[in-house]
Protein backbone atom coordinates (compact mmCIF):
# COMPACT_ATOMS: atom_id res chain seq x y z
CA UNK A 1 0.00 0.00 0.00
CA UNK A 2 1.25 3.55 -0.71
CA UNK A 3 0.71 6.07 1.64
CA UNK A 4 0.26 9.97 1.56
CA UNK A 5 -0.53 11.58 -1.77
CA UNK A 6 1.33 9.21 -3.95
CA UNK A 7 -1.32 6.68 -4.97
CA UNK A 8 -3.34 9.79 -6.35
CA UNK A 9 -0.39 10.52 -8.19
CA UNK A 10 0.57 7.93 -9.36
CA UNK A 11 -3.33 6.59 -10.44
CA UNK A 12 -3.31 10.15 -11.91
CA UNK A 13 0.01 9.84 -13.91
CA UNK A 14 -0.42 6.44 -15.06
CA UNK A 15 -4.02 6.12 -15.85
CA UNK A 16 -5.39 9.97 -16.85
CA UNK A 17 -2.38 10.39 -18.58
CA UNK A 18 -1.48 13.88 -16.81
CA UNK A 19 1.88 13.43 -18.42
CA UNK A 20 3.04 16.50 -16.67
CA UNK A 21 3.47 14.65 -14.09
CA UNK A 22 6.80 12.65 -14.28
CA UNK A 23 8.92 15.98 -14.51
CA UNK A 24 7.36 16.43 -10.78
CA UNK A 25 8.18 13.10 -9.83
CA UNK A 26 11.95 13.22 -11.63
CA UNK A 27 12.33 16.32 -9.54
CA UNK A 28 11.01 14.93 -6.30
CA UNK A 29 13.88 12.01 -6.93
CA UNK A 30 16.37 14.25 -7.69
CA UNK A 31 16.37 16.32 -4.89
CA UNK A 32 16.63 13.33 -2.74
CA UNK A 33 18.87 11.41 -4.66
CA UNK A 34 22.75 11.80 -5.77
CA UNK A 35 23.26 11.49 -9.13
CA UNK A 36 24.25 7.67 -9.70
CA UNK A 37 27.30 6.49 -11.41
CA UNK A 38 26.05 4.90 -13.90
CA UNK A 39 26.64 4.54 -17.71
CA UNK A 40 23.04 4.61 -18.79
CA UNK A 41 19.87 5.51 -17.35
CA UNK A 42 16.95 2.85 -18.49
CA UNK A 43 12.67 2.01 -17.84
CA UNK A 44 10.99 -1.08 -17.59
CA UNK A 45 9.27 -1.78 -20.70
CA UNK A 46 6.26 -1.32 -21.43
CA UNK A 47 3.24 -3.98 -22.03
CA UNK A 48 2.02 -3.15 -25.70
CA UNK A 49 -1.29 -4.20 -25.26
CA UNK A 50 -1.98 -2.18 -22.10
CA UNK A 51 0.59 0.62 -23.72
CA UNK A 52 -2.07 1.62 -26.40
CA UNK A 53 -4.54 2.51 -23.67
CA UNK A 54 -2.37 5.09 -21.81
CA UNK A 55 -0.21 8.24 -23.65
CA UNK A 56 3.23 7.95 -22.93
CA UNK A 57 4.38 5.54 -20.76
CA UNK A 58 4.88 6.61 -17.29
CA UNK A 59 8.38 4.62 -16.50
CA UNK A 60 10.13 6.07 -19.88
CA UNK A 61 9.14 9.40 -18.54
CA UNK A 62 10.74 9.45 -15.55
CA UNK A 63 13.97 8.03 -17.13
CA UNK A 64 14.34 10.71 -19.43
CA UNK A 65 13.57 13.32 -16.86
CA UNK A 66 16.30 11.98 -14.49
CA UNK A 67 18.44 11.42 -17.37
CA UNK A 68 18.22 15.05 -17.80
CA UNK A 69 18.26 16.51 -13.95
CA UNK A 70 21.30 13.78 -13.52
CA UNK A 71 23.29 14.30 -16.61
CA UNK A 72 23.34 10.35 -17.67
CA UNK A 73 22.20 9.56 -21.01
CA UNK A 74 19.36 7.44 -21.56
CA UNK A 75 18.73 4.23 -23.88
CA UNK A 76 15.97 2.01 -24.28
CA UNK A 77 17.57 -1.15 -23.23
CA UNK A 78 14.54 -3.47 -22.64
CA UNK A 79 12.11 -4.87 -24.76
CA UNK A 80 8.94 -7.45 -23.56
CA UNK A 81 9.85 -10.71 -24.30
CA UNK A 82 6.20 -11.90 -23.65
CA UNK A 83 3.17 -10.44 -21.97
CA UNK A 84 2.09 -10.67 -18.74
CA UNK A 85 -1.20 -10.74 -16.45
CA UNK A 86 -1.19 -6.97 -15.00
CA UNK A 87 0.72 -7.11 -11.73
CA UNK A 88 -1.91 -5.00 -9.94
CA UNK A 89 -3.72 -8.16 -10.33
CA UNK A 90 -2.63 -10.69 -9.07
CA UNK A 91 -1.81 -12.23 -5.06
CA UNK A 92 1.92 -11.11 -3.87
CA UNK A 93 2.53 -14.45 -4.18
CA UNK A 94 2.12 -15.10 -7.54
CA UNK A 95 3.80 -12.05 -9.08
CA UNK A 96 7.37 -13.04 -9.30
CA UNK A 97 6.17 -16.08 -11.36
CA UNK A 98 4.63 -13.17 -13.48
CA UNK A 99 7.42 -11.40 -14.54
CA UNK A 100 10.30 -14.21 -14.60
CA UNK A 101 11.26 -14.40 -18.79
CA UNK A 102 8.81 -11.29 -19.29
CA UNK A 103 11.88 -8.89 -20.45
CA UNK A 104 15.18 -8.84 -22.88
CA UNK A 105 17.72 -6.61 -23.62
CA UNK A 106 17.75 -4.98 -26.89
CA UNK A 107 21.56 -5.43 -27.64
CA UNK A 108 24.08 -4.67 -25.50
CA UNK A 109 24.39 -3.44 -22.28
CA UNK A 110 26.50 -1.25 -20.55
CA UNK A 111 28.42 -2.39 -17.20
CA UNK A 112 26.31 -0.03 -14.59
CA UNK A 113 22.86 0.56 -15.38
CA UNK A 114 19.75 2.55 -13.52
CA UNK A 115 17.04 0.77 -14.11
CA UNK A 116 13.40 3.73 -13.74
CA UNK A 117 9.85 2.16 -12.59
CA UNK A 118 7.12 4.33 -11.84
CA UNK A 119 6.20 1.78 -8.31
CA UNK A 120 7.76 -0.99 -6.67
CA UNK A 121 5.88 -2.79 -4.87
CA UNK A 122 7.00 -6.46 -4.65
CA UNK A 123 10.04 -6.31 -6.56
CA UNK A 124 9.00 -8.89 -9.26
CA UNK A 125 9.16 -6.37 -12.28
CA UNK A 126 12.19 -4.77 -11.47
CA UNK A 127 13.98 -8.07 -10.68
CA UNK A 128 13.00 -9.66 -13.99
CA UNK A 129 14.02 -6.49 -15.67
CA UNK A 130 17.31 -6.51 -13.77
CA UNK A 131 17.94 -10.18 -14.99
CA UNK A 132 17.71 -9.61 -18.18
CA UNK A 133 20.12 -6.76 -18.44
CA UNK A 134 22.65 -8.67 -16.14
CA UNK A 135 22.02 -11.42 -18.38
CA UNK A 136 22.88 -9.04 -21.24
CA UNK A 137 26.62 -7.13 -19.46
CA UNK A 138 25.28 -5.39 -16.80
CA UNK A 139 27.93 -5.19 -13.59
CA UNK A 140 25.56 -3.40 -11.77
CA UNK A 141 21.32 -2.32 -12.11
CA UNK A 142 20.34 0.26 -9.27
CA UNK A 143 16.90 0.73 -9.49
CA UNK A 144 14.76 3.87 -8.93
CA UNK A 145 11.56 4.55 -8.19
CA UNK A 146 8.82 6.99 -7.68
CA UNK A 147 6.78 5.50 -5.32
CA UNK A 148 7.58 2.36 -3.30
CA UNK A 149 4.45 0.21 -1.10
CA UNK A 150 5.16 -0.09 2.49
CA UNK A 151 4.76 -3.60 4.24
Amino acid sequence: MYVGPAPHLVRAWKERGLRRLGSLAAELIAERLLPPAADVITYIAPDPIRQLTRSRHPAESLAMELSRLWGVPDETLLTRARSTVRQASLPRERRQANARGSFRARGAVPPRVVLVDDVYTTGATASAAAGALRAAGAGTVEVVTFARAVR
